[in-house]
């Protein structure tokens, strides 16, 4: 899905409040993070079936040249992996009361996402570098608090923006980048690097990131701003 899919209602609404369409395109390479979210095993591989999400693996191609040019452009790398613990069924014991109607079906699904277990490792199709970095969430969002030391990381190497990729678009992906933008990070999300289940949801999820918490680009279009820095 393209930027040019948002609804020129919403683009007129966002340029009336803020007087641009891309408020987030003055990219500081230096200060900027690709947060790849949840592309795992357990997410694209079909064999996995209790997980899987047909077509998210041909994201791969685009997350790799966006990592790529952001690592050559100065930038970072975060990639983000879903991850279960025993201890979540106490924490978070409102979310496995709603997906645990069939206790059986949710063990074969969260043995994937267990720290160790195949499914939980980041897909062989993405291009992981050694200077990248690995964190793991526990909760739909990385930002929120407890979930994960991302924000800590993040701030520890002066990153100020995020682009956000991945998997699934209206749940990890914008849970991520509402509180992100909330603890004050410049959030950018790729609306052709990331997948919902469904188009109606996908652009459902870039419609509410673009109109009030940050902004949304295809990867050419943040490629075309990475390089317009670097050639300067």
């Amino acid at each position: 899905m393209q930027f040019s899919d948002i609804p020129q209602t919403i683009v007129a609404r966002v340029l009336d409040r803020r007087g641009r369409l891309h408020v987030h395109e003055d990219v500081d390479p230096a200060r900027t993070a690709l947060v790849v979210i949840d592309m795992q095993n357990c997410f694209l591989r079909e064999d996995m079936a209790f997980a899987y999400l047909p077509g998210a693996l041909d994201l791969a191609p685009l997350i790799n040249k966006l990592a790529g040019e952001l690592r050559k452009a100065g930038g970072k790398v975060f990639w983000v992996r879903n991850t279960i613990e025993e201890r979540m069924r106490t924490e978070w014991s409102t979310w496995f009361a709603m997906t645990g109607f069939d206790p059986e079906r949710a063990a074969r699904r969260e043995v994937h996402m267990m720290a160790g277990a195949p499914g939980h490792e980041i897909h062989e199709a993405l291009d992981v570098h050694p200077e990248d970095e690995i964190a793991d969430k526990y909760r739909f969002s990385a930002f929120i608090q407890g979930a994960s030391d991302i924000d800590r990381r993040l701030r520890d190497q002066g990153i100020d923006t995020l682009i956000i990729a991945g998997v699934i678009t209206n749940v990890c992906c914008e849970s991520s980048a509402r509180d992100a933008m909330m603890l004050n990070y410049r959030v950018i999300m790729t609306s052709d690097a990331t997948q919902a289940v469904t188009t109606e949801e996908q652009l459902a999820s870039l419609s509410i990131i673009y109109s009030n918490f940050g902004d949304v680009m295809d990867t050419e279009m943040i490629i075309k701003r990475l390089q317009s820095v670097t050639a300067t």
